[in-house]
């Protein structure tokens, strides 16, 4: 009983959560007021969920008015975390965004967003000097859980059979993957039917949208540092490099580790399957 009436109860929070809407003009002077006393796009958009706020907006609407305006953009750039505007550069055509089939993260549940659900992962690449040595990134929203495998290169084929062969033990509480937009993830489809999953990439040059493993690419290299080939690298030292990220308390996480709190709740997960 106690599980189906917190799965009613979630479902009802879900459909009483403020629904982003088109940014008003009342709405974007409260970002720039919000932002120039030093709020990120991800503060604002939850300091307005905890206020109980009518509307809501997300981190990405937000950056993309900013950015709209040059002038604005120049006066907030003080500001804000991201201080390198992302945009498609101009004389060449865009590439990235040509995969086929893919799924805008506009399309993406919006339950993603909340972090209270186990199983929504990001995944992309780390590159090596030179383009030497490939790594395959996955990161779980919630616990924060790291995995990590060793590619010969980008090449769709290998980064498909590496994400399978590393989400394959956690896909009875699989969620969603969201992808960065490189041409390694072009066969998201084989990856979806594979795992069951839904599949989904960010804008081009969004690269906030995918915040979290951004962020634990950047932790990896305080074992792999930037401008080294990665060539040499081992499975088994991935392996190694993933265990201390997850068995590393967190902040973020109460000062839990992604592992424990990866573990508690898939046990919760596994059991409200039982009794629904």
């Amino acid at each position: 009983y106690r599980p189906k009436q917190a799965h009613r109860l979630a479902q009802a929070r879900l459909l009483t959560k403020p629904k982003s809407v088109k940014l008003t003009d009342t709405l974007k002077q409260q970002i720039v007021d919000e932002i120039r006393q030093d709020g990120s796009p991800e503060q604002i958009q939850g300091r307005w969920l905890v206020e109980g706020r009518p509307v809501t907006v997300c981190p990405a609407t937000i950056y993309q008015f900013i950015y709209a305006d040059a002038e604005l953009h120049q006066s907030l750039k003080p500001h804000l975390r991201h201080k390198k505007r992302y945009k498609i550069r101009t004389g060449q055509s865009e590439k990235r965004g040509q995969i086929k089939n893919r799924v805008s993260i506009d399309e993406r549940p919006e339950v993603v967003d909340l972090k209270e659900r186990l199983g929504d992962w990001e995944a992309d690449t780390v590159i090596g000097k030179g383009h030497q040595g490939v790594l395959v990134t996955l990161t779980e929203r919630v616990s924060k859980l790291e995995l990590i495998a060793v590619v010969p290169s980008k090449h769709a084929d290998g980064v498909t059979q590496a994400i399978i062969a590393l989400l394959t033990p956690y896909r009875s509480v699989l969620q969603t993957i969201t992808f960065d937009n490189g041409k390694e993830f072009a066969f998201h489809k084989q990856i979806s039917e594979a795992l069951k999953v839904e599949t989904y990439f960010a804008h081009p040059y969004h690269s906030w949208e995918r915040g979290l493993n951004e962020n634990h690419n950047g932790l990896i290299r305080q074992y792999l540092p930037k401008g080294m080939p990665l060539d040499k690298v081992t499975q088994e030292e991935a392996n190694e490099i993933a265990r201390r990220m997850n068995q590393r308390p967190r902040k973020l996480l109460g000062f839990k580790t992604p592992e424990e709190v990866y573990t508690k709740m898939a046990k919760a997960a596994q059991i409200r399957m039982v009794h629904l």
